[in-house]
């Protein structure tokens, strides 16, 4: 049945925040390597709220709630996540909503995945969608949100503009996030060092301290200035703000102002003086690695006098990425106006993130004028290049490596492996074996578990290279626990015996130059490399054989500078790809996805142009510290020919 009404494009809106006496939905959020805020459920957030009201210092264990999330806690302090099985932190953030908006329903869209299960949609565009599916509008177009996806409403389908390929999309019914009244807690709004009221000594909490008298005086300076010059001429225009002085580090808004030029669901900044038309733009800010974010105010100019307006709320509730509206007054910043590089709130930039802010603040107030440059986004790919410029990578013979079913390895005899790696030992020390935990002088742990005619429980072997002794019927048992692929690793030393290879699927490896330099190698061309992965079957030695398994972000593009020791990590990177151990199957850390194609810890630089994502470039110690990954592997220099 087709719906009625025309389709619609949609605004970018804000996420924003609703009045401080009114209900709000509470929406938890993780940050993805793509710079994407992903959802938690809705029973996550539940119980995040819950720990909240009891200690909003303390940790959330989301695995009390929700068994596939049980590698990840989350420190309410720092506002991270922490995946306890791989170190791996990312940032969180606590968002607000409409009570009327799909998360105050318990309403969820997804889109169906490779694989045939359901993945939800970002709670910004999942909020969109609902809108657009209450107006009975027949089609959403998310273009405007960053998306090239037509929603068609009618079929139920998501349909990609540029490959016009087709996904189905559903709406189901949840439960609804936490409700929340009132205010801000305090210890949301400015995270403190104690309970006593203390302020904490972290950086910023110091550098706000330290620069608060100052601006203080500067805008008490400059709010006689603005009450003055506004009295002495009646045709101004514009808004005045009157600011006064914080009572408090704990629990109040750094600046409390008794009016704003702002919407209730908007943080606006304005910059510049004159009445020249304003040009929007969005500014996102991340303050998640910082516990005490600092204020953005908004700044609006008249004739030339700059006021510092902040809206009538405590700005300080979100630890996490703000989407700020500036308004930037064209042609208002005159040649040679210092800009400040706001460039990464993350702790990379050049100025630390809590300077840059709080001098902007009081240049602005000083009556000086300020550009904040746009945050960047990172620059994943090289300039569009024709296929006549990507040239073989020299001294590497072809250009592309496949791996197919008939490659991959057949089982080995695991007594055969066990006795061409060790030499049996006549007296047993007396000492553990690491393996049973059993004294060596007794028999093996697995006596009765296993069965091999040539090899007794009591028998000792050790290792050739490392000289570590093991029960051989323990390293049976080691072995028939791993790979099967005719090689022993030392339990104790990981020393390598044998060729060791992975689990990795079927796929294609490209590899070329291409007439680029990377960030730090200005005098060398790149080398590019493409992997791609399709979906498809497990076999026995996958997690789980029979079952299907998707592969996201096919093709992934990597990049390596073309000089010597580049070279030389391409040649061994082949080699792991021939050996089958750049990726394998397993959960995907980033999304908590299984049954997905994962990287098998050896990093790579997926980042051509930058660095804010940490898998870019510059960055002077990847090549070595690759090179050690890959010798984890078994993959080492003395494995190159000459």
């Amino acid at each position: 049945m087709a719906r009625p009404g025309s389709g619609l494009l949609v605004p970018v809106n804000g996420l924003g925040y609703p009045p401080q006496n009114l209900a709000r939905v509470v929406v938890w959020e993780w940050l993805n390597e793509h710079g994407r805020w992903r959802p938690y459920s809705a029973a996550v957030c539940h119980h995040i709220e819950n720990v909240l009201k009891g200690d909003a210092r303390g940790t959330v264990v989301l695995g009390q709630v929700d068994g596939q999330l049980s590698p990840y806690v989350i420190d309410l302090q720092s506002m991270h996540q922490f995946r306890q099985d791989t170190g791996t932190m990312r940032p969180v953030q606590r968002n607000f909503y409409e009570p009327s908006s799909a998360p105050g329903k318990g309403v969820v869209w997804e889109w169906e995945n490779d694989s045939g299960s359901w993945t939800p949609y970002d709670m910004e565009i999942c909020v969109t969608i609902q809108n657009a599916y209450e107006k009975q509008h027949p089609w959403l177009d998310l273009t405007s949100l960053g998306f090239c996806y037509l929603i068609d409403f009618n079929s139920m389908c998501q349909t990609n503009r540029q490959s016009q390929r087709k996904r189905r999309l559903r709406r189901r019914m949840d439960l609804a996030y936490p409700l929340i009244m009132g205010s801000i807690p305090k210890s949301q709004s400015w995270p403190v060092g104690a309970s006593s009221g203390q302020p904490c000594s972290c950086q910023q909490c110091i550098l706000v301290n330290s620069t608060r008298a100052a601006s203080n005086a500067i805008l008490a300076s400059q709010r006689r200035k603005l009450y003055g010059g506004t009295a002495g001429n009646p045709g101004a225009t514009g808004t005045l703000a009157v600011v006064r002085q914080s009572n408090t580090f704990a629990g109040t808004s750094l600046w409390s102002p008794t009016s704003a030029s702002s919407g209730p669901n908007n943080i606006n900044i304005s910059m510049g003086g004159g009445q020249a038309k304003a040009e929007q733009m969005q500014l996102p800010l991340s303050a998640a690695n910082f516990p005490c974010s600092p204020v953005m105010p908004s700044l609006s100019s008249t004739h030339g006098h700059h006021a510092l307006i902040i809206n009538g709320q405590n700005n300080l509730n979100r630890p996490g990425t703000q989407r700020i509206s500036m308004g930037t007054a064209r042609g208002a910043i005159p040649p040679g106006v210092p800009a400040l590089p706001v460039k990464n709130l993350t702790g990379s930039g050049p100025v630390h993130p809590a300077l840059a802010g709080m001098t902007g603040i009081l240049m602005c107030a000083a009556g000086l004028p300020v550009c904040l440059t746009r945050a960047p986004k990172p620059i994943l790919h090289p300039p569009p290049i024709n296929k006549s410029d990507m040239k073989p990578v020299p001294g590497i013979n072809g250009m592309r490596r496949k791996t197919k079913k008939k490659h991959l390895r057949r089982g080995k005899n695991p007594e055969d492996v066990v006795r061409r790696y060790t030499e049996k030992i006549k007296v047993a020390p007396d000492e553990d074996c690491t393996i049973c935990m059993e004294r060596l002088v007794m028999s093996s742990g697995y006596e009765g578990v296993l069965q091999h005619k040539g090899i007794k429980p009591e028998l000792v072997g050790k290792l050739g290279k490392c000289g570590h002794m093991y029960h051989l019927l323990c390293l049976v048992a080691m072995y028939n626990n791993g790979n099967k692929d005719g090689s022993l690793q030392c339990p104790t030393c990981k020393t390598i015996y044998g060729e060791k290879t992975g689990t990795q699927p079927p796929g294609k490896m490209e590899y070329h130059v291409i007439p680029h330099c990377l960030p730090g190698y200005p005098d060398s061309k790149t080398i590019r490399i493409v992997y791609d992965i399709p979906a498809g079957i497990q076999t026995n030695e996958h997690p789980n054989p029979g079952k299907k398994f998707s592969a996201r972000g096919f093709p992934r593009h990597c990049y390596l500078p073309d000089n010597e020791k580049g070279r030389k990590v391409l040649k061994l990177l082949i080699m792991a790809w021939d050996r089958r151990l750049i990726f394998t199957i397993g959960t995907s850390s980033t999304t908590g996805e299984s049954d997905t194609v994962v990287w098998n810890e050896i990093h790579h630089k997926t980042e051509f142009g930058s660095n804010l994502t940490g898998h870019g470039y510059p960055d002077p110690n990847y090549l070595d510290n690759v090179l050690t990954e890959l010798s984890a592997q078994g993959v080492g220099e003395d494995n190159l020919k000459d």
